[in-house]
């Protein structure tokens, strides 16, 4: 069992990265926002708490006919979820929920929560011996137990793994959108495909709508080790529901807002009205991290010599009296001048990341061609997504890509596209195609 201990209340900071410099009646300016949390510590939302006591995880185990096929992928995920159950820190509500076309709580059951603890942990293991395959695939009704039973813990900090290895087949698409929806903001969500027959859109949709990860585990081999990373990534964290709140003056407005690193995610959509010319937008829960947001603001244009605030960007947590606790705050400029040089230079982070949103769009779209049967569309798309991440230093993606083309010239994007590529490659690629790299120093 892995030992976890928390120091004191972390410490938030935020740096703007831009040039704040634009040409006469010039209106777009474009940020990137580094947010670090430092420190660790709990949230404050419940003082006091001891260690573990201010999370709660929901394991969701796909136990549909498919997972016999071969049996070895119940074996292996039995043992991961075992592997999550002992990764737990002691004092951490969770429950273990077998998906089909309906749910069923495996352990502790009765609508209730256990509490980590050597003995529960133990019942955990037994229970989930007992584990088989039968049934069909309705994520939702997952989804939507897993959110009942986080929810009944009074806690901060709520947590789901999510395993599929098939299509969600037993439910429509829009009840699956409304269980996203209604879950959104309720508790995070990490989505594991595991072998390479589930949708990889559908699984990215569940984390990226839960604010969560989602990734492929193509030999169910590796599964125990992936959830053990995930859960100790869980038990890291410590502040939940930190909202991006962005303000801007009379005139301006926010054309977007991307998460753009550890990987892509557009929040312009998720925007919360909170007062005047003021939106929160949702980033999750943080441990020790730092993650990088890409903000554009439109403004009005202005001449020469003026300068104003085209936003004030603050990290903001809820509070039990129902205010916020400001953690950090940062400023986006706009200035208007006649030197050419200075205007036309685009800021080093904000150019490495319109690459990079750039680099997920194209492999997304490149991908979809090679599907259609347009061989040239998807060499041209691909061409570039290798041009792009051999540029950028994201040298995974570039060791994804390379087994669905044969790169002829990565500075110049020239490849041709491989006869036969693996389906696990090609969903591997999909799959982490929104993550980035960060700056070269």
């Amino acid at each position: 069992m892995a030992n976890f201990s928390k120091p004191a209340v972390p410490e938030f900071s935020a740096e703007v990265y831009q040039n704040a410099c634009l040409p006469q009646g010039a209106g777009e300016v474009n940020a990137i926002v580094t947010v670090t949390s430092t420190g660790g510590g709990t949230s404050g939302t419940f003082p006091g708490t001891p260690a573990g006591q201010d999370a709660a995880v929901a394991l969701m185990v796909d136990c549909s006919g498919s997972m016999d096929y071969p049996p070895a992928k119940m074996r292996n995920a039995r043992a991961a979820t075992a592997a999550a159950v002992d990764t737990l820190r002691d004092g951490t509500h969770f429950a273990v929920i077998a998906g089909t076309h309906v749910a069923r709580e495996v352990y502790p059951g009765g609508g209730r929560l256990a509490v980590a603890g050597e003995q529960t942990r133990e019942q955990a293991r037994q229970a989930l011996r007992s584990l088989s395959a039968g049934g069909g695939t309705a994520v939702g009704t997952w989804l939507r137990l897993a959110d009942r039973l986080l929810s009944s813990a009074r806690v901060s900090i709520r947590h789901g793994v999510l395993l599929t290895d098939g299509r969600n087949e037993h439910e429509s698409p829009e009840d699956l959108r409304a269980t996203l929806a209604a879950c959104a903001g309720r508790f995070t969500c990490d989505a594991r495909g595991v072998g390479t027959d589930w949708e990889v859109k559908e699984v990215t949709a569940i984390a990226s709508a839960l604010l969560g990860t989602a990734d492929i585990v193509a030999d169910p081999q590796h599964l125990s080790a992936d959830f053990t990373g995930i859960m100790e990534k869980a038990m890291g964290k410590e502040v939940a529901d930190v909202g991006l709140r962005l303000w801007t003056p009379q005139g301006a407005e926010i054309v977007f807002v991307k998460q753009v690193a550890p990987s892509v995610e557009d929040l312009t959509a998720r925007r919360t009205e909170v007062g005047p010319r003021a939106g929160d937008y949702p980033t999750g829960s943080w441990g020790d991290e730092s993650r990088d947001y890409h903000v554009c603001v439109r403004v009005p244009p202005a001449g020469v010599g003026q300068e104003m605030l085209a936003a004030r960007v603050s990290l903001v947590v809820p509070q039990a009296d129902g205010g916020v606790r400001t953690l950090a705050q940062g400023l986006v400029r706009a200035v208007w001048t006649d030197d050419v040089v200075a205007s036309t230079k685009m800021n080093p982070q904000v150019a490495h990341y319109t690459g990079q949103a750039e680099l997920a769009h194209v492999i997304q779209e490149g991908l979809e061609a090679r599907k259609a049967g347009d061989e040239d569309g998807a060499t041209a798309k691909l061409g570039r997504a290798v041009q792009l991440a051999n540029a950028s230093g994201n040298d995974d993606t570039a060791k994804l890509l390379a087994k669905v083309v044969d790169v002829l010239d990565a500075p110049a994007g020239t490849v041709r596209l491989k006869a036969k590529v693996a389906e696990a490659d090609e969903m591997t690629l999909e799959t982490r195609s929104t993550k980035t790299v960060r700056v070269k120093k």
